[in-house]
């Protein structure tokens, strides 16, 4: 039987990458690369020459079993992915899970990880947390992932791409308090990273008139537990009063929401459910 070895890259930083990573790159008999043509400039850059084959999102089910064969024939392969460690948010898992099944040695090389590195200097508690990875994209599963996370008491790791990050924080403002403690971590590593601290609602105001750029690791304080439960019957009492002053439900719903630290939509949802507002037009939850 071969092994499989699952090789940390850099996130970044050349110098990141361990003696240990060179040395079985160099060793093994294949590389299965996230990007070959990616992985093909570090391997350049270390003066590596073993060949590549290309395992990915959209190929691992043909890649699969082509790999178990070579491995189950007595070769070592090294799996790497475009940055950091293998199997944490991309296919590596399966491949990993297959060659346990099969009786595979699987040794991991340790290296950088995109959510440790930002966790380890965002000041946030480190004793606990839960990494994420990518929130879903689809509309309701992306819906029932936050609600189940907005009352999490862990630290939360996620990871964010530029063009998605002005609706993540968004996103997170709907969910979670306005004033919950967020730590944006972009270029980990590289030449222009950066650390931003704040709370969400500052994050939101920060990358309104700024265009976000690299790639990002957010890094979010958990919910505090020991907020007094507030009966529902108070909470219309609450709405009731702040709408009869002039806003509407969303407006209402919001101000609650950063008084009491429940989610926005759970007020707002609380809210249709009250007489209309007379002193204001009303307004969507998607318009507020």
């Amino acid at each position: 039987m071969g092994i499989l070895y699952i090789v940390a890259t850099p996130i970044g930083n050349l110098e990141d990458m361990t003696f240990r990573a060179i040395n079985i790159l160099q060793s093994v008999d294949v590389i299965a690369a996230e990007d070959t043509r990616h992985t093909g400039k570090l391997l350049e850059h270390f003066q590596i020459k073993t060949p590549q084959i290309s395992y990915h999102e959209h190929n691992r089910q043909q890649r699969l079993p082509e790999l178990l064969s070579q491995l189950t024939e007595g070769k070592a392969i090294a799996l790497v992915t475009d940055a950091g460690m293998p199997g944490i948010s991309d296919p590596g898992y399966e491949l990993v899970k297959a060659c346990i099944g099969a009786s595979i040695s699987v040794i991991p090389i340790p290296g950088a990880t995109a959510g440790i590195t930002a966790l380890s200097a965002s000041g946030l508690p480190t004793d606990r947390f839960v990494f994420e990875g990518f929130l879903p994209t689809h509309n309701q599963d992306r819906k029932q992932r936050l609600e189940s996370l907005a009352a999490e008491s862990r630290t939360l790791i996620l990871y964010e791409s530029p063009h998605r990050l002005r609706q993540t924080l968004q996103d997170l403002a709907d969910y979670f308090s306005l004033y919950r403690q967020i730590v944006i971590a972009r270029e980990l590593t590289k030449l222009h990273e950066e650390f931003w601290r704040g709370t969400i609602k500052d994050a939101i105001a920060h990358y309104t008139n700024r265009e976000p750029k690299g790639e990002f690791t957010l890094v979010i304080a958990g919910e505090i537990p020991g907020i007094a439960i507030v009966s529902e019957d108070t909470l219309k009492e609450e709405l009731m009063q702040i709408m009869s002053e002039g806003l509407s439900r969303s407006q209402a719903a919001r101000q609650l929401a950063q008084l009491t630290k429940i989610p926005r939509r759970q007020l707002y949802q609380l809210a249709l459910s009250l007489p209309a507002p007379v002193q204001a037009e009303e307004e969507t939850l998607n318009d507020s």
